[in-house]
């Protein structure tokens, strides 16, 4: 699965004055060294642009979701289904490499996040109905 970076975010990023080659290192290390250093972390720059988009996507899946739940008067937290999700994160972690409980403590986080949109959202949906 591949993301794309959006090419305008890429142009806002320099409207911000991002430079990637911003480095407390500059000058200490060697040239060679400093060139592959800035190469890896141009990488990491693009993983990075990636996971905000990957988080925007799931983030508007579940608002839609916090919609729906709200509408029919849903709790905004499913543990079941959360319990769930983290285990089967955990597996896909370890599958990746990845240590499990950073997986864990991540999706706990976006977990976290994704039920108090959800309670914002019922609270919003109860006051238009009254």
């Amino acid at each position: 699965m591949s993301a794309q970076i959006n090419p305008q975010a890429a142009d806002n990023d320099q409207q911000v004055d991002y430079d990637p080659t911003t480095s407390s290192l500059s000058g200490t290390v060697r040239d060679e060294v400093m060139d592959e250093l800035l190469s890896i972390r141009g990488s990491i720059d693009n993983f990075d642009a990636q996971l905000v988009y990957l988080l925007a996507e799931r983030f508007k899946a579940t608002q839609r979701v916090g919609h729906l739940k709200a509408v029919h008067q849903l709790p905004a937290s499913d543990p079941g289904r959360e319990k769930a999700q983290i285990e089967r994160l955990r597996r896909l972690a370890q599958e990746a490499h990845l240590d499990p409980e950073f997986a864990e403590k991540f999706m706990n986080f976006i977990i976290s996040e994704v039920i108090r949109h959800h309670q914002t959202i019922s609270a919003s949906h109860a006051e238009n109905d009254n």
